[in-house]
């Protein structure tokens, strides 16, 4: 998969089977400023968030943010741990509305086929962290349940691999409770972040490359990170009750 430069092809380039185009906007416009200032009043005011670990989150260059996913609030809570802009997935349906598509474009999003891999989703990502930008991302792919974090998909490990950025895990204790899946109204119940250690780009051969194997190290490594940080967020919330 070929990378493009992300203020020349990327400009030219296409939002899967939706028509709009994806552009690694380093500035925060006025709707992305808006956005983040009513979701961070949203969040501060009705889950009253505590969060360990911020440090953790590089304050410049390629980052990949990395949380367990119990909840469609998850992206809202991951989106207050950084005053940098961030950039992440959405599921393409969403582009149906083109104005819609167009708010979560200056948002910092662009969309993802779930069904399938999609490699100009993968190829949009590599943009973004290769303009020193952070990217959310949920290794888990989708919503899950429980306590226990399962195989986790490869992408995050990749796109480290790719394009050298750290990999950060997040754990989130309380939003499974606060809006599990199949709920469209959230609880409004204390949440607990925390931010555990970087995971380093996997190291590159004298060749300039990376093994499937060592990716598939780095991906291991991960999921052990974000058990340790969500089972210290869970247990936050359990010595609150």
């Amino acid at each position: 998969m070929s990378v493009s430069d992300p203020r020349g092809d990327a400009k030219r380039s296409r939002a899967p089977g939706r028509g709009v185009p994806f552009v690694v906007e380093e500035r925060k416009t006025v709707a992305y400023r808006l956005a983040r200032l009513a979701a961070g009043t949203v969040v501060k005011l009705y889950w009253r968030p505590s969060v360990t670990g911020r440090e953790s989150i590089a304050e410049s260059g390629a980052v990949i943010l990395t949380p367990v996913h119990r909840s469609f609030a998850d992206f809202i809570f991951t989106a207050i741990l950084t005053d940098r802009k961030i950039f992440f997935m959405a599921k393409d349906s969403l582009w149906n509305s083109k104005i819609l598509g167009r708010l979560l474009i200056s948002w910092g999003a662009f969309p993802v086929h779930r069904e399938a891999a999609d490699r100009e989703a993968l190829s949009h990502a590599e943009e973004v962290l290769n303009a020193g930008q952070v990217l959310v991302l949920f290794p888990e792919g989708t919503r899950k349940e429980g306590r226990e974090i399962g195989d986790l998909l490869e992408g995050a490990a990749f796109l480290s691999a790719r394009t050298g950025a750290s990999i950060v895990p997040i754990g989130i204790g309380g939003s499974d409770r606060s809006m599990p899946k199949g709920k469209k109204v959230p609880k409004p119940i204390k949440i607990d972040i925390v931010v555990g250690e970087p995971v380093r780009a996997p190291e590159r051969s004298a060749r300039g490359r990376v093994s499937r194997t060592r990716v598939h190290e780095v991906t291991l490594m991960l999921r052990r990170s974000i058990q340790r940080v969500y089972d210290e967020a869970r247990d936050r919330q359990a010595s609150r009750k």
